[in-house]
């Protein structure tokens, strides 16, 4: 499996109007700031998404972005093992904004919305002092609780994989609504 092609983010700037950018962040997050004319297609979604992708990718490049590039270059692996290439963006929408670029947000979209990394700091955090609380006034067995997300957190650092997240992902404020996606994909065919 090959490394995934990287463009800093002053390249993907000067290239953006040549390239089909795909956000496989959760909707609240791209709904947060996106870059300019970027799809939504969450990556939980890219199976689903991969014969319009593999449209757009036969017609010109494809730019994958997330957060920091982590989960952009996870599905850039999936799509490369269906036969598709596809580039991230170094350090992803974070770094995007650090370097002085706009973030676009779809109309409408007003509300502070909390990125998949701060929901898994937040639930990780609850589950623990839960898990000590209930274990040091119920029965100490409950510290087992928060043993078990101390480990699941070295899990997904040494696999650079995260099960909570894909677990918070299902949550209906991190979904896209069929309409959304299903006008997404449309976009994708008319390219």
């Amino acid at each position: 499996m090959t490394t995934p092609t990287a463009f800093a983010t002053h390249e993907a700037r000067t290239r953006l109007h040549e390239l089909t950018v795909i956000d496989v962040r959760t909707p609240g997050e791209y709904a947060g700031g996106h870059l300019p004319g970027a799809l939504n297609v969450p990556l939980d979604q890219i199976q689903r998404a991969l014969p319009d992708i593999r449209h757009v990718a036969e017609r010109g490049d494809v730019l994958v972005v997330c957060a920091s590039g982590t989960r952009s270059e996870n599905a850039c692996r999936i799509l490369a093992e269906n036969g598709v290439t596809a580039a991230t963006l170094s350090g992803g929408t974070g770094a995007w904004a650090a370097d002085g670029h706009e973030l676009r947000r779809p109309p409408g979209a007003s509300r502070a919305t909390w990125g998949m990394e701060r929901q898994v700091r937040l639930t990780a955090g609850v589950i623990v002092l839960l898990g000590l609380l209930l274990g040091y006034v119920v029965h100490p067995a409950f510290q087992l609780v928060s043993a078990g997300i101390a480990g699941g957190l070295v899990f997904s650092a040494l696999t650079n994989t995260c099960g909570m997240a894909a677990v918070l992902a299902k949550l209906p404020h991190n979904r896209p609504r069929a309409a959304d996606l299903d006008h997404t994909l449309a976009a994708l065919r008319s390219r």
